[in-house]
């Protein structure tokens, strides 16, 4: 007879709570008190065998409200506060949602006939409906890809595919505090979210409306030691003065391509090893890097006793593991080719022993007929000593279709802004030397901010 499932909370409480917490910018919670009761507004039991779309706006109600639901809904729809409300009512359609559970903000669905809604809080109510209660069904974990002015697509996953394996070396000592600069409802910071819940230790929540440097000072009072994000996230951490404030011993970069100077930086400005890994919504986790080197060993690539198999075909890098997700939600294609390999979108370029990422397959820049991945231009100029960060993006253009035009930020130790013109001449001669002609930019242009989306990604624009 096969072992009856663990639900999210069962395996939470397993190693121990003693001491352990749940925190944001606001409100922190102990995990011995969920063996107490929930932070449901209602009974538990009326979500029961449901399809649940959880919609909160703070990430700690939302954490509250899955390990509630995980074993008693039928599927659980991690909805990101950024998800436009003209996406609503289609994702509830095609998810048969029949209940919501809100703490009344972030996206808010109109009242529908049969659809449950239930109030969800950030603290746990003593004597609430307990939801360990011996039983557990296979719930589904629905997110969503990281696109918003689209219709993103909705991503099917189960607690055994987020959750295990875990093991990649990582050390998790007693004490442990984790961080992340993402959303937990994405898979990125899903990750960190179990890392905490099943490995032991406490974690600090981020928030979308909360300064970089007002978190950044929230999180080193709080002690983190392992925190993650995306070089965006990283890049604007490390302009903020708050830097130094945190004293992590782990740093985790992903999510975005990590060139050689984000990961240089971040080693110079916490002394530790950085580790970079690449994971996607669909494919998971595929492989995590510590040499401190941009890109992946070749060796990674067919290896029989990979975690992850991975393969290049016709550029692109495509991904099989037992943590993949098991298919799309609604009208979709199917989720993998004939063989179950997940094709990422990411290019990727053999250089030696070692293949680059450079850049996604949809963001590439056609000029005159030549193709320029906007990344790969990026990693050429962030290399310079005074660039914080760099976007660089397409520029129509009457006879070749377009050109390459670049927004850079400059370091505050550089001058800033007022430091551009110094540093111009010698950002171009770089370009021209490690670049071909037609992938330098041929526009540069000073500016103090970039935007970063909610996935932590470098937002992009064509002109």
């Amino acid at each position: 007879m096969p072992a009856e499932r663990r639900s999210l909370l069962d395996l939470t409480l397993a190693p121990g709570t003693a001491g352990r917490t749940l925190s944001d910018d606001g409100h922190r919670v102990a995990l011995d008190d969920l063996r107490q009761g929930i932070s449901l507004e209602g009974p538990l039991s009326a979500l029961r065998g449901r399809s649940v779309l959880i919609a909160c706006e703070d990430q700690l109600t939302f954490t509250l409200a899955a390990l509630a639901l995980d074993g008693v809904a039928r599927r659980m729809l991690l909805c990101p506060p950024d998800l436009a409300a003209e996406h609503l009512p289609a994702v509830m359609v095609d998810a048969e949602v029949d209940a919501v559970v809100t703490d009344g903000t972030g996206p808010q669905p109109k009242p529908s006939p049969g659809v449950a809604v239930v109030r969800c809080g950030s603290r746990i109510l003593p004597g609430s409906e307990s939801a360990v209660d011996g039983s557990s069904v296979d719930t589904e974990w629905v997110m969503f890809t990281s696109g918003t002015t689209a219709r993103p697509k909705m991503v099917v996953h189960t607690l055994a595919s987020l959750a295990g394996p875990l093991e990649d070396g990582v050390a998790v000592a007693p004490g442990t505090v984790w961080s992340t600069f993402y959303d937990v409802r994405r898979y990125g910071g899903q990750q960190v979210l179990f890392r905490c819940l099943l490995g032991g230790g406490s974690m600090v929540l981020s928030s979308a409306r909360e300064p970089v440097g007002d978190f950044l000072a929230r999180a080193g009072a709080c002690g983190i030691t392992h925190i993650s994000g995306t070089p965006s996230h990283w890049r604007r951490a490390l302009m903020s003065p708050a830097a130094h404030k945190i004293a992590p011993r782990y740093v985790r970069v992903s999510g975005e391509v990590a060139d050689q100077a984000i990961l240089d930086n971040l080693r110079q400005a916490y002394g530790v090893e950085v580790a970079h890994a690449f994971a996607s919504t669909e494919a998971g986790l595929a492989f995590d890097v510590r040499d401190g080197f941009a890109g992946f060993p070749a060796a990674y690539v067919g290896a029989a006793d990979a975690k992850a198999e991975m393969r290049i075909h016709e550029g692109t890098l495509r991904v099989r593991s037992s943590r993949m997700a098991s298919r799309y939600l609604g009208t979709r294609p199917q989720l993998g080719d004939g063989e179950h390999f997940i094709d990422t979108g990411d290019m990727v370029e053999l250089r030696g022993d070692r293949y680059y990422f450079v850049g996604r397959r949809e963001g590439v820049i056609n000029v005159g007929g030549q193709k320029v991945f906007p990344e790969e231009v990026e990693a050429v100029i962030n290399r310079h000593p005074g660039v914080q960060m760099s976007r660089v993006w397409a520029r129509k253009n009457p006879i070749t279709g377009a050109v390459v035009a670049a927004d850079i930020v400059m370091r505050q130790e550089a001058g800033g802004q007022a430091g551009f013109a110094a540093a111009r001449d010698g950002i171009l001669q770089a370009c021209r030397d490690g670049l071909p002609a037609h992938k330098v930019p041929v526009s540069l242009r000073s500016v103090a901010s970039l935007p970063i989306a909610a996935s932590g990604k470098l937002m992009r624009q064509d002109a």
